[in-house]
């Protein structure tokens, strides 16, 4: 191979990194305002004990989630009847940015001290930022909270709260 072979794998490589840098300004423009503006609407109109959250992780990658952070207002009467009932805290939806610029959907369930880590979390894929819109935002949420309901409300005995 004669050197003059790498002249098209050093533009293709010099294409990959600005498709990146394409990728994480329309993150930092767009998507994750987008993001932050839907999910604290959603926070606002449906009050179920969540927040919003912006996370800025190992160099450059950085998160948006909402997460369940207290147990529902109009609930707290139907626990006292119960004493012994225990909000776990921690379901949460991330919009994660990685480092290609591609933005990853995950579900992270509360921890359980008898679950193993790896069956803590679900994938909801990956996503370019340009596909990231406020009814995929909708939509992801929507899948989130049926994933929470399922966990809450498990109809496998191989769920949570099941002994083996």
């Amino acid at each position: 191979m004669k050197i003059e072979h790498l002249e098209e794998r050093t533009n293709d490589y010099k294409a990959s990194i600005k498709k990146v840098v394409e990728k994480k300004t329309l993150w930092n423009d767009t998507v994750k305002p987008l993001l932050l503006k839907t999910l604290k609407t959603i926070v606002s109109k449906y009050e179920i004990g969540w927040k919003v959250q912006e996370l800025s992780w190992i160099h450059n990658n950085e998160a948006v989630n909402i997460t369940f952070d207290s147990f529902p207002k109009d609930l707290i009467d139907c626990t006292n009847r119960i004493p012994s009932y225990q909000f776990l805290y921690g379901g949460t939806l991330v919009f994660s940015q990685t480092y290609s610029g591609d933005i990853n959907i995950f579900v992270i369930f509360p921890q359980v001290n008898s679950i193993s880590s790896e069956d803590n979390s679900i994938d909801f894929g990956m996503l370019s930022p340009a596909n990231i819109s406020e009814k995929i935002i909708n939509e992801k949420v929507d899948e989130f909270l049926k994933e929470m309901i399922n966990w809450e409300l498990p109809n496998k005995r191989s769920k949570v709260g099941y002994s083996h």
